[in-house]
């Protein structure tokens, strides 16, 4: 279909970070980003010399790269005022690309940007965890995240190629424009149980399977998958 050519931001930051020991029980974790300024090599699993501490919740082919708006960072500021501003820095998100100009508002499941050299694929929003509570010093930062839909989200990427900080980032292909990521989590996290909605989500092939797993398992069961796990800190052993 025809796609908003005006679609069109710029690469602000470009992040990759190291996997360190970073829970209360030493669970690793690659959430803080550093900035590069130098072109990048962007392959199938993501970025060179990017890591992932947990590699059954992160990384892979279907979240091969995260996009976090800058935006939302200034909202957090005005929420959150009590957060030391030195937390408040690109990449703090996990994120490895940073931009100003689009939000889970404007992207669809399915959209191809060209990045780059490089040609990425919109997979799904980020489901956020527990170590974002950590992050920020905020006990239920991964809920406020998860509940305002302020997620941030991921690609897969189709062709492999360069990217470089100030590297365009350009909507080539729409599939799904009735699915922008606003819509897929707010069925998923307020109307949790629309069965039509559901429905539909368990279809969108382009959408990440996980998600879509998630969608058959609410039909099939007609409650909420548990997600304590996943939203809370981990108590310290010991």
């Amino acid at each position: 279909m025809a796609v908003d050519v005006s679609l069109k931001v710029q690469i602000d930051h470009l992040m990759i970070g190291r996997a360190v020991s970073f829970g209360p029980n030493g669970e690793r974790s690659a959430i803080a980003k550093n900035k590069i300024d130098e072109p990048l090599p962007l392959g199938l699993l993501g970025f060179s010399g990017d890591e992932h501490g947990d590699l059954i919740h992160h990384g892979g082919k279907e979240k091969a790269v995260h996009h976090y708006p800058s935006e939302h960072y200034t909202v957090w500021q005005q929420e959150l005022p009590d957060v030391h501003a030195d937390r408040w820095q690109s990449g703090a998100f996990g994120e490895n690309l940073s931009t100003v100009g689009i939000t889970e508002k404007d992207i669809c499941i399915g959209d191809i940007f060209r990045l780059g050299t490089a040609l990425v694929q919109v997979t799904q929003a980020r489901q956020p965890c527990w170590k974002l509570n950590e992050k920020f010093a905020v006990t239920d930062m991964a809920v406020r995240v998860q509940n305002t839909g302020r997620t941030g989200w991921y690609y897969r990427v189709l062709k492999a190629g360069e990217v470089y900080p100030g590297a365009s980032l350009s909507l080539t292909e729409r599939f799904h424009p009735e699915w922008t990521l606003s819509r897929l989590l707010y069925f998923f996290y307020q109307e949790t149980l629309n069965q039509d909605a559901l429905s539909e989500i368990a279809s969108l092939e382009l959408l990440a399977q996980s998600w879509r797993n998630l969608a058959r398992l609410r039909l099939e069961n007609g409650q909420i998958e548990e997600s304590s796990t996943r939203l809370n800190t981990p108590r310290k052993l010991g």
